[in-house]
């Protein structure tokens, strides 16, 4: 690594280690409400609070012209990719133990690579294929389709990374040209958006009383919050804000391939909170599955960053 690029890669990994711990505290939260409130309720509050911080913090230093972009509907696009990402998430919380919905959403490194083929039409090789086969397989262990305790709800984890893998192809196509506040700025603009308006339409609770708990936990009426749970509250809407402008950072100063295994500190944080806050222990399927599907990722992220060192050699110029 040249001292040029050793810099800002250090910065995105001090940036994605911390951004990892606040997503993962936000899921715990998250699953911790998800037996009292509706989920557009818990969603708008957070966002709320991210967006209060954001103006407190980002605006005195970046001014409102930073809301000016010239590419309105790809922020737009973004923000609802990352509304159906975390939904569909959340949902799944509320069934699922923690740890086993956090591994399978960490298929979506995979799906991006299957994406970057399908519209960017970048080219990948045997290892990379071969790395999608495994995590495929390892969420297919987790998930057990034929198994006894196999739960529909398995699916809104895989639905959350797909939704994650075409944020990612979009900010790639935005993240040049576009600053951390001003993505994170639409992110929470269309939570905002979205929750309060299924907030009107679900809020009276006229749909509840679900058997099924992700359906519940959609349909749930709003309900005047606890004192005592305001601190969960201000703990997601603070994680969220900063996660989401530190992951920002961490893929827009460093390389890739060097920020995203950071990102795998969620995995064990996952585990410990199961453990230690639901008592949640991983069975044998899980513990093969998570091992399928973050070694095929870090395959993945050694195959790019083996192919961009490989690109550098060939054309000085990227090495300026």
């Amino acid at each position: 690594m040249s001292p040029k690029t050793m810099t800002p890669n250090l910065i995105g990994a001090l940036c994605a280690l911390p951004a990892a711990f606040f997503f993962s505290v936000n899921d715990m939260a998250i699953k911790v409400l998800s037996d009292g409130y509706a989920l557009h309720q818990v969603v708008l509050i957070r966002s709320v609070i991210g967006m209060a911080l954001w103006m407190l913090i980002a605006l005195p230093f970046t001014g409102w012209q930073v809301v000016k972009t010239k590419r309105p509907m790809m922020h737009f696009a973004r923000g609802f990719c990352v509304v159906f990402a975390n939904m569909s998430f959340f949902l799944g919380l509320a069934v699922l133990p923690l740890a086993e919905a956090v591994s399978i959403f960490f298929i979506s490194p995979l799906i991006i690579t299957v994406f970057s083929v399908v519209f960017l039409g970048e080219k990948v090789g045997p290892w990379r294929w071969g790395a999608v086969a495994i995590g495929l397989a390892g969420v297919l262990v987790i998930v057990n389709p034929s198994g006894a305790k196999f739960q529909i709800a398995t699916m809104l984890p895989l639905i959350a990374a797909t939704s994650y893998a075409i944020l990612h192809i979009l900010t790639r196509k935005i993240g040049k040209t576009e600053s951390a506040a001003t993505m994170l700025f639409y992110i929470q603009l269309t939570f905002i958006m979205t929750s309060g308006a299924i907030g009107l339409a679900l809020g009276d609770g006229r749909f509840s009383g679900n058997a099924d708990p992700s359906l519940e936990f959609l349909t749930r009426s709003w309900t005047v919050p606890d004192m005592a749970d305001w601190w969960i509250f201000m703990t997601i809407g603070v994680g969220s804000a900063a996660g989401g402008y530190l992951i920002s950072q961490a893929y827009r100063l460093s390389e890739a391939a060097f920020a995203a295994p950071f990102e795998y500190l969620a995995m064990p944080l996952a585990i410990l909170w199961g453990v230690l806050v639901f008592g949640e222990w991983p069975d044998m399927n899980s513990w093969v599955g998570m091992a399928l599907i973050i070694g095929s990722g870090l395959v993945l992220l050694w195959r790019e960053a083996l192919g961009k060192r490989m690109l550098s050699k060939r054309s000085p110029r990227l090495r300026r």
